[in-house]
């Protein structure tokens, strides 16, 4: 699984990097020919784009490498940190675009050759569609979170590439003045909101959230489920790009032998394999009744689930 994950992140980001690169040569045009800002705003945003890309590309491939002995959880908050970065180049991206839009406002500029920028605009909107049906299909195989953020920002660039239509439209057709850069002011702070909304989740990989409440309930249920456990406790989870890792501890009867402990906790770890592939499990065995002082005293300590009658 690991390997056709690698491959289909790898070609989602190789297909976003060349889609950025031969909008990039359109927009460049369009945006010489109409004097649009909201067309240079979007020009900018797809040179932005090609950054974003290629970093999305680093880090999937770094993400899909094996763990090893200085990474022995793996490499998959490389995902995470890519995403930050995009997260950032949009940032940039917006605040740029913002600046020239009201500059444009403030002292005014007249557009030219609304058809030029209509036409690229459109067929901006084509090709980011197809590739975000196609980020879509990965990330539902994948749950790439690289591929994720930036699939939102190639989201955004439908409304942007929609704007940069209404705006030339209403300039140059409906003689609306000021609606080129108003609208440019729109499409930077849309790009706020989505840079805000994508960091969210990279930020809660790299600050290991715990697992949201209902898969942890799952977890807890299947885990509590050997009828050899008397109750388990301080469960802990986190994700990391692909990667998912639980640590709990689990009570059993102090009068059973080593190897049968042993055997109990295999077989829990079979159980919770079959119905959560991929998590990687640990297991700390306590006697029952028995808690430890926690080395960090916010753990939850009285999470005591599954109890046997």
């Amino acid at each position: 699984m690991s390997d056709e994950r690698a491959k289909l992140t790898t070609r989602a980001a190789l297909a976003s990097v060349c889609v950025a690169c031969f909008l990039l040569g359109l927009k460049g045009y369009a945006a010489w020919a109409t004097g649009s800002v909201a067309m240079l705003g979007s020009l900018a945003d797809t040179g932005l784009d090609v950054i974003a890309s290629l970093v999305t590309l680093f880090g999937v491939r770094i993400a899909a490498m094996p763990a090893d002995r200085d990474h022995r959880f793996g490499h998959g908050k490389a995902e995470s940190l890519a995403a930050l970065v995009q997260v950032g180049i949009i940032g940039i991206s917006a605040v740029g675009i913002g600046w020239r839009a009201v500059d444009r406002l403030i002292h005014g500029a007249v557009t030219a050759n609304a058809e030029y920028g209509i036409a690229v605009s459109a067929v901006a909107i084509a090709l980011t569609f197809g590739l975000i049906l196609f980020q879509r299909s990965v990330i539902r195989r994948t749950g790439s979170i690289a591929i994720h953020t930036d699939s939102v920002h190639y989201s955004s660039d439908l409304l942007l590439n929609l704007s940069v239509i209404a705006a030339l439209a209403l300039d140059q057709y409906a003689h609306l003045a000021g609606a080129d850069p108003v609208f440019g002011i729109l499409i930077a702070l849309w790009l706020v909101y989505g840079a805000w909304r994508a960091s969210a989740h990279a930020v809660d990989q790299l600050m290991d959230k715990e697992w949201p409440e209902e898969r942890r309930q799952a977890f807890i249920a299947v885990a509590a489920r050997h009828p050899a456990g008397k109750g388990i406790h301080d469960l802990r989870t986190r994700t990391s790009g692909a990667n998912e890792f639980a640590q709990f501890h689990i009570w059993l009867d102090p009068a059973m032998s080593v190897v049968a402990a042993h055997d109990v906790v295999d077989e829990i770890e079979a159980q919770l394999l079959r119905e959560f592939p991929g998590v990687e499990v640990i297991i700390h065995v306590d006697p029952e009744g028995q808690v430890d002082q926690p080395d960090n005293p916010l753990a939850e300590r009285d999470e005591t689930i599954g109890l046997s009658e």
